[in-house]
């Protein structure tokens, strides 16, 4: 990666994050991801992760519920018929190639990592629809390991709070790993959703009700 021209005041930015992490975890002390699956099988969380591409975590839960009793492990998934699986999933969109995605990796997981989900981020993203976004939520939520998954609602938020000047998801996440304190990086991911489908949406921002409104850099398509 490139490194960055613009300078950062760090310890301002540190100090500020520290301040909004506090009162995140005042509000939203609930730190459970949104996609259900069994902890047992953490391949489902990797599939769910997949096809919640351009599609609603609850509406995946609703399909996930039904797909998973249908194919109980990972062989039943490398064995399945691509229309079949299509159909399964058709109601997440792009279904086409989720579904592709979702063979190909139950085969790499069976043949390669013996029906283990791997944790490292080289192996994650070396699987197939598998970007850094679904590497970090599985390195997170799974193996607990402190990482920061930038998703629309953490991308938007991120920017409107100051902590990042992107719009690479890339060069936010680094953004945020250099002033977020550690032990919130995963969580803040689930937080940050949180506040990004009630108050800080995207459409239509309800900045007056806004928690965090001193610490934001924009209202309104204006900086304050």
């Amino acid at each position: 990666m490139e490194k960055r021209e613009e300078k950062r005041d760090l310890t301002a930015l540190r100090a500020k994050a520290r301040e909004i992490a506090a009162i995140l975890d005042e509000r939203y002390p609930n730190s459970a991801g949104y996609l259900v699956y069994d902890g047992e099988k953490p391949w489902q969380l990797l599939f769910s992760t997949i096809m919640s591409a351009q599609c609603t975590d609850a509406r995946v839960n609703v399909v996930a519920e039904r797909l998973y009793r249908k194919y109980p492990d990972l062989a039943a998934f490398a064995s399945a018929g691509q229309e079949e699986l299509e159909n399964d999933i058709r109601e997440t969109g792009f279904f086409r190639v989720k579904a592709a995605h979702i063979i190909a990796c139950a085969k790499a997981l069976t043949e390669k990592y013996g029906g283990k989900v791997p944790e490292g981020m080289d192996e994650l993203t070396a699987l197939p629809g598998v970007g850094r976004k679904t590497a970090n939520l599985i390195r997170g939520q799974v193996y607990m390991i402190p990482s920061v998954i930038v998703d629309t609602h953490v991308k938007r938020v991120s920017v409107k709070l100051g902590l990042s000047s992107d719009s690479d998801p890339e060069k936010i996440e680094y953004d945020l790993r250099e002033v977020l304190p550690e032990d919130h990086w995963t969580v803040y991911n689930v937080q940050i959703i949180a506040l990004g489908r009630t108050i800080c949406t995207a459409r239509s921002p309800r900045c007056g009700e806004c928690f965090l409104r001193a610490y934001c850099v924009w209202d309104g398509n204006k900086k304050l």
